[in-house]
């Protein structure tokens, strides 16, 4: 079995994994769990918004780890710093996603639990910026000058990877309406034991998902660069072919 054929199966397996955790979630989450004794079924969108908002503030490290081993390694090995630079802007688009999913249904639950969609809290507001940056991140790949992207983007996604754990000490530096910490909070955080099984296999259900989104992007780009590399190699043939 040659390389590519394992990746693919590799990939298949990894998804039908995914899947699996993600429905034994589902089935934790809506119908296992016990009922928060406050917010009623309201409180099940914890199993969702919660793992997103732990996973959007992981991937910017994998982001910002690439961008560095991309300033690294770009004069020494390019190809390592290609490789790098994929890697970074997958990442990156899947900040994007999990980051936006935080925000969308930390508002679903912001809503009745508050009586507003949002408000300009230390937390909600250092999660929205990081989340503009990511999309500040992405633009500025797509209309930087020719050259220029891969050291604009990698500078920009050091600045953007501060502002996570200010996100993370937000409720700890501030008195904010967004609830205090569940895990690691003090003597009275944490949930019931019962709603474990539902956070956990959620969290591992969408790490997997993101890590998967984050592969397939990671060999659509590197597709790409590798076909630019070979448009450019065709072209300066094709000139030094052209008679003067």
């Amino acid at each position: 079995m040659d390389r590519s054929s394992i990746i693919r199966t590799t990939a298949w397996l990894w998804l039908a994994a995914t899947v699996v955790v993600l429905v034994l979630g589902f089935r934790q989450a809506i119908f296992v769990a016990p009922m928060e004794a406050t917010m009623g079924n309201l409180q099940r969108i914890f199993y969702y918004h919660v793992p997103h908002a732990i996973l959007g503030l992981v991937f910017p490290y994998i982001n910002v780890a690439a961008s560095l081993a991309f300033l690294y390694w770009r004069r020494r090995d390019p190809l390592k710093a290609l490789s790098a630079d994929a890697l970074a802007v997958a990442s990156a688009e899947v900040t994007v996603l999990f980051a936006g999913i935080c925000l969308a249904s930390g508002m679903l639950w912001g809503k009745p639990a508050w009586g507003i969609w949002w408000a300009w809290d230390a937390r909600l507001t250092t999660e929205l910026i990081l989340w503009l940056l990511y999309v500040s991140y992405l633009l500025l790949r797509r209309f930087s000058p020719t050259g220029q992207t891969g050291v604009l983007s990698a500078v920009l996604a050091v600045f953007a990877a501060i502002d996570v754990p200010i996100i993370y000490m937000s409720i700890h530096w501030w008195r904010t309406q967004h609830p205090a910490p569940v895990f690691g909070g003090g003597a009275d955080s944490g949930v019931d034991p019962a709603m474990m099984p539902a956070f956990l296999l959620n969290l591992a259900g969408w790490a997997m998902w993101g890590l998967l989104l984050i592969g397939f992007r990671f060999a659509l780009e590197r597709r790409r660069q590798l076909a630019e590399q070979e448009a450019a190699l065709l072209a300066i043939e094709a000139s030094l072919e052209t008679p003067q």
